[in-house]
């Protein structure tokens, strides 16, 4: 992946650094061992994205990343310590490949993002000493560890923004004996815009790029500075393009018009961050299925591998079953042959002759063509024979008796037997394991997580809330935390209508808008559940909660003489009428109204206005993990993403009403 230049990295601060100042900041994430998210609010746009990606990449993206289930140390740091600060700036170090966010929270923390060589992140207090970096490294001059002082880089090159032409000159003077090009690239620039400047310069005056800087005319130099400058002057304006181009065998993201790129197919965007988003989430994307294979191919290796080495063994022990027999059987059918042999083996010992002798002799006995030695092969130091009877080779111990000799070859037969057993068990045991393996990839690989673009969406005024339309068709609505309860019930809450709020400390204020529908006990114990659900009852993981009711005019907001109330809390006066043990239960789903959208809300609802949704029920699952198996059931047409159903889901671990739906398919059978 192309490392951004010193170019892009000045050009995306300064876009990040008028986006980002005063953003609050929030979680953050790591969702590859060298990447890091960190998420900030910013005002009057909500939620942005910073990808950070050690010596490659930084910039806002709409793809968010899928993240572990739990999250390594370094996010977990930064969330700690930083998380609800603000952002003072986010700058470039000496127009080097270096980044510096400062976010001040109880304390200043400096954020230092390196883009060279393989990079780093690294989280720093507000003396500069180092908190935690993302990766420990030590060189003679810089130590990369916590509780170190940090040390920039060592400076090199120019900062084209504001080098005057004497020290633009004498750059060449310095080194005399290089040449243009390697000159400006070596100097910060790289071989893209160096090439770029000694362009522009020959509209000026003819300058070959491999001139070497002794040779340069005063005339040549002035030319350099010119292009230099008229380059460099749209950074400095802020007067830039950015772009991506593309030809048939190259592809590139830049801020600026080059020369270079004259002849390239060419696409503008509004920002550079959103032209690098497009340039640098594709490729990952591209990537990601690859790289996940790769991991699956390499659980299935291991299994097919086993696989192998099983199945070799069970053929060596077939064949040592069959072999083992069929000598045996050699052995009684050549027993006179066999046995004379070891007769002269022995006698031979009997008369004090070493092994070696009786090998000899042997040896020339078989060579003068005695017929008995024309089996012989050698004798070991131990007195073993090897014959070779009809290609057969043998190996028989005089010692022994012809049936004791054959018997050995039966043993080891049967011992080979027993082994296959054993083998064959083995081996159903890996290819069960193997299917279950391979299964697993194939499941994976079709409910992979691709990055998708998130684009925004223009809510419903509802679905800035919590909201449901019951079985009844009338719109029930439910403030998300303290700031929506009070638009509930100041912006939302009409004369006619009822308000509902579970009878514990920490639920949502409930509306339900009649316009016109009588109320009724299906309608109330529906709004009942949906209240008790988005309380807090749902993470104490209760399964049932008390909910009251009560007219419009029975809620104020102004307290008892003395009392404070806090925002999102309201007084209720007078009579209050109980919902008791409401059921905590919740459907999502995808509904029609007024257009495809998903809704969470009671069961009964959802089965009116919906073929396929998900029950969920108190649990001990993450938010993130059911939100993917519910996102998996009910997105048919892609219409959704994972921040849609996460953004649905109750506060609180959930599981799936596996019971409801087992139920419900035993039903339609």
């Amino acid at each position: 992946m192309k490392p951004m230049s010193n170019v892009d990295i000045f050009t995306i601060s300064d876009e990040l650094n008028n986006l980002l100042s005063g953003a609050r900041v929030d979680k953050s994430f790591q969702p590859t061992k060298d990447i890091v998210v960190m998420r900030f609010h910013v005002p009057g746009t909500g939620r942005i994205d910073l990808v950070m990606q050690c010596g490659s990449r930084i910039h806002i993206s709409q793809y968010p990343l899928e993240n572990p289930t739990t999250p390594p140390t370094f996010p977990m740091l930064l969330r700690k310590r930083i998380k609800g600060g603000h952002v003072e700036s986010v700058k470039q170090h000496n127009f080097d490949r270096v980044v510096e966010i400062r976010v001040k929270k109880d304390k200043y923390y400096t954020i230092i993002v390196e883009l060279f060589d393989k990079g780093n992140i690294i989280l720093l207090d507000d003396e500069n000493n180092i908190i935690l970096p993302l990766k420990r490294k030590h060189w003679s001059n810089r130590d990369i560890s916590s509780k170190r002082e940090y040390v920039f880089p060592e400076e090199r090159g120019i900062n084209p923004i504001n080098i005057s032409e004497n020290d633009f000159t004498e750059l060449f003077e310095n080194n005399s004996d290089s040449d243009v090009v390697r000159t400006l690239a070596r100097n910060g620039l790289g071989s893209l815009y160096a090439e770029e400047v000694i362009a522009r310069a020959n509209e000026i005056t003819e300058i070959d790029k491999n001139t070497v800087n002794n040779n340069l005319t005063e005339e040549q130099l002035k030319g350099l500075y010119e292009g230099f400058k008229k380059l460099f002057d749209n950074l400095k304006n802020e007067s830039i393009k950015p772009q991506i181009v593309k030809s048939d065998s190259k592809e590139d993201v830049i801020p600026l018009d080059l020369m270079k790129y004259d002849s390239f197919e060419k696409t503008y965007y509004n920002t550079f961050n959103e032209a690098c988003d497009e340039f640098y989430s594709k490729k990952v994307n591209t990537d990601i299925k690859q790289i996940k294979e790769n991991a699956w191919n390499k659980k299935v290796g291991k299994f097919e591998k086993r696989l192998k080495l099983q199945q070799e063994t069970l053929d060596n022990f077939e064949k040592t079953i069959a072999d083992s027999t069929f000598k045996g059987e050699v052995i009684y059918s050549n027993y006179t042959t066999i046995e004379n042999i070891i007769n002269v083996v022995n006698t031979a010992r009997d008369k004090d002759y070493s092994f070696k002798e009786i090998g000899k002799t042997l040896k020339k006995a078989k060579k003068d063509g005695m017929e008995e030695a024309q089996i012989y092969e050698s004798i070991d130091p131990l007195g073993v024979l090897t014959l070779n009877i009809d290609g057969t080779t043998l190996n028989i111990n005089p010692k022994l008796t012809i049936p004791e000799n054959a018997e050995n070859y039966y043993e080891k037969s049967k011992k080979a037997k027993r082994k296959t057993k054993g083998a064959l068990i083995a081996i159903e045991n890996t290819k069960k394991q193997l299917e279950e393996i391979k299964s697993k990839k194939d499941s994976a690989m079709e409910n992979i997580s691709v990055p998708k673009k998130r684009v925004k969406k223009n809510l419903k005024w509802y679905e800035k809330l919590r909201w449901f339309v019951s079985s009844d068709d009338v719109l029930v609505v439910g403030g998300r935390d303290a700031n929506s309860n009070e638009s509930v019930v100041k912006k939302y809450l009409e004369p006619n209508d009822i308000y509902l709020h579970a009878d514990i400390h920490g639920a949502t204020s409930t509306a339900i808008k009649l316009n016109g529908h009588k109320l009724n006990d299906n309608l109330l114990k529906e709004s009942g559940e949906f209240a008790a659900s988005f309380s807090s009852a749902w993470s104490k993981g209760f399964t049932s909660q008390d909910v009251f009711w009560v007219h419009p005019d029975q809620v104020s907001k102004t307290p008892e003489a003395g009392e404070f109330l806090a925002k999102g809390s309201f007084v209720i006066r007078g009579h209050r009428n109980y919902i008791r043990g409401a059921r905590l239960k919740l459907a999502v789903g995808i509904v029609d109204y007024e257009g495809k959208r998903i809704m969470a809300g009671p069961i009964e609802a959802l089965e009116k206005h919906s073929q396929n949704f998900v029950v969920l029920k108190p649990g001990f699952t993450k938010k993130e993990a059911i939100a993917k198996k519910i996102l998996h059931k009910i997105n048919e047409d892609d219409l959704i993403t994972l921040d849609d159903i996460i953004r649905v889901l109750p506060s609180g671990k959930c599981d799936i009403d596996e019971e409801y739906h087992q139920r419900k398919k035993y039903e339609k059978n």
